[in-house]
């Protein structure tokens, strides 16, 4: 006779929701993530351009 593993189902039923949403963050890394060397430069080029623009603006 072969007996299985008994299991907590509150406990798988949490388990897989964290592996979801680990998953879910994994794709949100890579499809919004930055990191702050790439936030910083592109700040500073929008800036960059901003006043370049305002330079160019007749009076």
């Amino acid at each position: 006779m072969i007996m299985s593993n008994v299991i907590n189902l509150n406990q798988a039923r949490k388990a897989k929701s964290r592996d979801n949403k680990r998953q879910q963050a994994d794709v949100n890394a890579v499809k919004f993530g930055r990191t702050k060397s790439q936030k910083t430069l592109e700040k500073k080029q929008a800036e960059k351009s901003a006043r370049e623009l305002d330079g160019h603006k007749p009076e």
